[in-house]
């Protein structure tokens, strides 16, 4: 995944992808952004979009609303 495909996809899904992977195959957020090779702003700015940000506790982006 790079920045193109970042903005191409549409963010729901794209959360659903970056939460898999941080629960799956990323032990933290800076390992899943050097992994696709990602900006944390790019990502955090794309997925605030919709209402999500991410938690470091729990490792996975997580609506503000809650």
């Amino acid at each position: 995944m790079d920045a193109t495909t970042l903005q191409r996809l549409d963010a729901n899904i794209l959360l659903g992808i970056v939460n898999e992977k941080l629960r799956l195959e990323c032990d933290n957020l800076d390992e899943l952004l050097a992994y696709y090779d990602m900006s944390e702003d790019q990502l955090a700015t794309r997925l605030e979009q919709i209402g999500y940000q991410y938690d470091g506790v729990s490792n996975q982006f997580k609506s503000r609303q809650l």
